[in-house]
């Protein structure tokens, strides 16, 4: 049995007057830019009952009516072996893991590769907590090509402690990375907002729009064409140090989606970004006491900071 269609109406408020449609709808509806501009292409949009195009403009007072897309199919836990996942602790209420790199946290549409959720399933973890059945136990992420330690929740009460820390800002996330140049201060604070990238779904960018971001980071070592960096976060957005770096014109060496030089990646054999999460700290949900762990550079990253210091 067919089902219609879902269509949304929204009065456009005055202050978004001559604003384009795809960016109007991008503030309205939550859409990426990109998202915007194929539903309108698709004729899925319309303004005051006629059809729009993504670069038509608003006017306030208008009524602007989406066919809202079909909601994803549900995503399946494949229960896999994760190559190279080390578990670093392991009690009833979580476990500790160290994430390699070209896994991801959980299952999500359009990702067809390993997953944190997956590995622990198959090797017998069972994840007891509420929410959806992809993401059971995860309380935070890791990006694909970043590597290093995460906590997963296995107990429905270390779920809701852990992520009330996390919420809380109370739980010490540290960082390595190796950024192109030095930055100036060799030690400080980035705060700058962190939001969808304008014209890229798979970016995030440094924008007004964007959730407050906060990253400290301190000097390690410096090279002649990079610096090591001890990061710490007080935020903790997606693609957050790569984004806060990358807009101080320092990107993660590797990091090709955020501007780094592609020469250099080559010349130490990098494939990804050189970005590992190397410890962190929380009060443990079963008794408050804090607890800290913490992850040497895998065999990628060493060998490319080897590389570094020995051209020095």
């Amino acid at each position: 049995m067919s089902t219609l269609p879902e269509v949304r109406t929204l009065h456009v408020p005055d202050g978004l007057e001559g604003e384009r449609v795809d960016a109007a709808l991008a503030r309205l509806f939550g859409f990426s830019r990109t998202k915007s501009a194929e539903l309108a292409g698709e004729g899925k949009v319309r303004l005051d009952g006629a059809a729009a195009g993504k670069s038509d403009r608003v006017r306030g007072g208008a009524w602007i009516e989406v066919e809202m897309p079909a909601p994803p199919a549900p995503v399946q836990v494949v229960a896999e072996p994760v190559e190279g996942m080390e578990i670093v602790h392991d009690d009833p209420d979580l476990v500790v893991i160290v994430k390699p790199v070209g896994v991801a946290a959980h299952p999500s549409p359009g990702w067809s590769g390993t997953t944190v959720i997956g590995g622990l399933a198959a090797a017998g973890y069972t994840i007891t907590t509420s929410g959806a059945a992809e993401r059971q136990g995860i309380v935070h992420r890791l990006d694909v090509g970043t590597s290093g330690l995460m906590v997963v929740a296995k107990s429905e009460r270390a779920y809701t402690l852990l992520k009330r820390q996390f919420r809380e800002r109370t739980v010490d996330k540290r960082y390595h990375a190796l950024v192109q140049g030095h930055p100036d201060p060799l030690s400080g604070t980035i705060d700058a907002p962190v939001g969808r990238h304008p014209q890229h779904d798979y970016k995030w960018a440094v924008t007004a729009e964007g959730k407050p971001s906060v990253t400290h980071y301190d000097l390690v070592e410096a090279f002649r064409a990079a610096s090591l960096l001890d990061i710490k976060l007080e935020t903790g957005r997606t693609h957050q140090i790569r984004v806060h770096m990358s807009a101080h014109r320092h990107p993660c060496v590797g990091d090709l989606t955020y501007g780094a030089d592609p020469t250099l990646a080559r010349r130490l054999g990098l494939a990804r970004q050189w970005l590992h999460a190397v410890r962190l700290g929380f009060e443990h949900p079963a008794d408050g006491s804090w607890v800290e762990y913490t992850s040497e550079y895998p065999d990628d990253l060493r060998q490319a900071l080897d590389a570094v210091r020995e051209s020095s």
